[in-house]
């Protein structure tokens, strides 16, 4: 395994690895990050769909939780930059953001396209990883800002511009219930959600109660039983791989809740479901 890292104040960190973990993995980031992938293949698993990304691809992925299935077929090598929503707005104040499109839903993986431009600047960041010292801090910043520049210059990434357009806008406003809608089946505690909405536990707690009338606890608990439900009738997901995939880490704890919820345990509740 191949890995290096460049991280400054935790605010920018550049990683270059070449991974041999296997199967399907849980990742979670409080920063936005971009991907380019070297080498190889692996898959996003997100709660909205799962993104194939293979040599040559990039993809944006927001802050939050994704599963990454890995696959053996070759090595797998990528660039993984991370960026907090304030040195994205920063960078990208001076660029006229109000000609970027809005939209009020954002993906939790957007596709970005690699013009020769984009692939060069990426090829350009290996030099940096194959030396001794780390960059200096500056010229690190500056390949992050060229690094935003020239991903928003490209019209093909509409999609890219209006997510920045969004936290241009204004990230407090839409941050809560965004990630709550994109990371609800991921078991995350709390204070991971409050970081991930920029926001202190107690302040976190308090708009959460304010905007859904309810604690974290309980509406994490129904959203997670609910996409359990809808798994164990649309799929042939094995029970331990629905809870998983629901957030459920604990397999005895998920059988008790789901028998609360729907009358049976999983399994049983399947069987009815298709008669």
């Amino acid at each position: 395994m191949r890995y290096r890292q460049f991280t400054f104040d935790e605010l920018l960190i550049a990683e270059f690895s070449c991974p041999l973990e296997s199967d399907l993995q849980a990742m979670w980031s409080h920063h936005n990050y971009f991907v380019y992938v070297l080498d190889g293949r692996k898959r996003w698993h997100t709660h909205s769909g799962a993104y194939d990304v293979l040599k040559g691809n990039c993809i944006f992925v927001r802050k939050g939780a994704t599963f990454v299935e890995q696959f053996f077929d070759a090595e797998f090598c990528v660039i993984l930059l991370f960026l907090p929503d304030e040195f994205i707005c920063d960078a990208l104040r001076a660029v006229a953001p109000q000609e970027f499109p809005r939209q009020e839903t954002h993906a939790p993986v957007l596709p970005i396209e690699t013009d020769a431009t984009l692939e060069a600047f990426f090829h350009s960041m290996m030099s940096y990883f194959a030396r001794m010292q780390p960059p200096d801090r500056a010229l690190l910043e500056l390949k992050f800002r060229e690094l935003l520049l020239t991903a928003t210059a490209n019209p093909k990434n509409r999609e890219l511009q209006a997510y920045f357009c969004s936290l241009l806008k204004g990230p407090q406003a839409s941050t809560l219930r965004q990630v709550m809608e994109s990371n609800f089946c991921f078991n995350l505690s709390l204070e991971e959600y409050a970081q991930l909405c920029s926001r202190s536990l107690s302040a976190f707690k308090r708009d959460f109660q304010k905007m859904y009338g309810t604690t974290p606890g309980k509406w994490l608990l129904g959203k997670r039983l609910a996409l359990a439900g809808e798994l164990m009738r649309n799929t042939d997901k094995t029970v331990s791989e629905v809870a998983y995939e629901s957030g459920f880490e604990n397999l005895s704890h998920f059988s008790r809740v789901f028998r609360s919820h729907f009358g049976a345990a999983p399994a049983a509740w399947r069987s009815r479901q298709a008669v």
